[in-house]
């Protein structure tokens, strides 16, 4: 099963805004609490609560970082 092109804006921001939650929100689970026995739990709770603000946030940005990286560069 193939997703149709025109919806490989959203699958990018949907994936980066996944895997960024993921990653920053165990690393500052790790360094601000340590290794608990409950930190799986609560990094899955992390992710759930801040993934719906990074997929739009990442959504609406990406575009005009793009346009602001291609101006800045050579």
């Amino acid at each position: 099963m193939r997703i149709p092109v025109r919806f490989a804006p959203l699958l990018f921001g949907a994936l980066l805004s996944a895997i960024m939650v993921a990653i920053v929100s165990a690393f500052v689970l790790i360094t601000t609490q340590g290794l608990q026995p409950g930190l799986p739990a609560l990094w899955a709770r992390s992710c759930l609560t801040t993934w719906p603000v990074a997929f739009p946030t990442v959504t609406v940005v990406a575009p005009w970082v793009r346009k602001l990286v291609g101006r800045v560069t050579a």
